[in-house]
């Protein structure tokens, strides 16, 4: 039995999660909340998890009933990320590692969640749709890599939500995603929005800009209410990543599709997939706001994998890579 402890900080959360091989001790997170209308800066994200990494990685000791000699093996987020929130949990990874003389593992954030949503879920092969704040990805696995078949050429479409949700003030507690989906469960009427799909890829930065140039018009005559552009949102990004995912399932020939990353809490986006997928026979794969939403489990889960096969990560390449993609992994755990 392998215990691994994970940190990951990439963005606005700050999570660590333990685990013993498949099974979960401790999953605790703390998430850097900003004003209506604010994004997260880098400095001052760097901060919040500067400031909260400590009590976090002692709570989760204490879940885990736990204390630091008892892990084996020490795994963070490499990237892709934000610089100066990802040295933070780097910083913290690398001296625990020397101080107790654990081995270390670098993990990237993307496998991450994948690896974590296929354990979770018992999914074996799936088409991913990888939908979160800072990625949109369509991935399958052939021959050691998570091949990327698909992805947002511009912005990712969390981050088109996240904007969306500061042109409307809305509250970033507990996430801009949730509050545009509670509002979009009351719209009733559908505004046209571009619908931006080339090939296999999506662009979703000229919707916004679409918005941005009509909300006030829309707001001040009383077309459309927040509850109307919220559903038109979700309804027309959501179909333009349901169409590739369909088709990205039509190439490889698979019958299962996982939704990871935060937005793949979205009750709506799980909902249109499923209908997607009952009408090709397949099964749809996806979690909770538990695993979905950035965590250490998912840190601990893809870096125990690599550590079992591939042995730690050298000292001197325990960096941090802001770019890092999610097909430049060798995923050497799988046949």
């Amino acid at each position: 039995m392998v215990i691994a402890i994970g940190f990951e900080g990439s963005a606005n959360k700050l999570g660590i999660g333990i685990i013993q091989d498949d099974k979960i001790l401790s999953n605790v997170r703390h998430t850097y909340i900003t004003p209506p209308g604010e994004g997260f800066l880098p400095r001052e994200t760097a901060q919040h998890h500067r400031d909260h990494v400590l009590e976090v990685l002692e709570k989760a000791l204490q879940d885990a009933k736990l204390n630091i000699k008892d892990i084996d093996v020490i795994c963070y987020t490499k990237g892709p990320g934000m610089g100066a929130p990802l040295t933070v949990t780097a910083l913290v990874a690398r001296t625990i590692a020397e101080l107790h003389k654990k081995p270390i593992v670098a993990v990237n954030h993307c496998i991450g969640h994948i690896e974590m949503g296929r354990l979770i879920t018992g999914s074996e092969d799936p088409t991913v749709l990888y939908v979160s704040g800072g990625n949109t990805q369509i991935i399958a696995y052939s021959r050691q890599r998570y091949r990327i078949f698909g992805e947002t050429i511009d912005i990712a479409v969390g981050n088109c939500l996240d904007r969306f949700a500061r042109l409307l003030k809305l509250s970033n507690d507990p996430s801009p995603g949730y509050n545009i989906e509670q509002l979009a469960k009351k719209g009733k009427k559908l505004a046209p929005l571009p619908y931006v799909v080339k090939g296999m890829d999506v662009s979703f930065s000229g919707i916004l800009s679409h918005i941005e140039e009509h909300l006030e018009e829309w707001l001040k005559t009383e077309e459309y209410t927040p509850e109307d552009l919220c559903f038109s949102l979700q309804e027309t990004v959501f179909a333009m990543l349901i169409e590739i995912t369909e088709r990205a399932m039509a190439h490889v020939g698979t019958n299962e599709v996982l939704i990871v990353g935060g937005v793949g809490c979205n009750e709506r986006l799980q909902e249109m997939m499923e209908i997607m997928c009952k009408e090709r026979d397949a099964i749809l794969h996806a979690t909770d706001e538990r695993y979905c939403i950035d965590n250490g489990v998912m840190i601990a889960v893809a870096g125990l994998l690599q550590y079992k096969f591939d042995g730690a990560t050298k000292w001197e390449e325990t960096t941090c890579v802001q770019r890092y993609r999610t097909d430049d992994v060798h995923v050497s755990w799988r046949k």
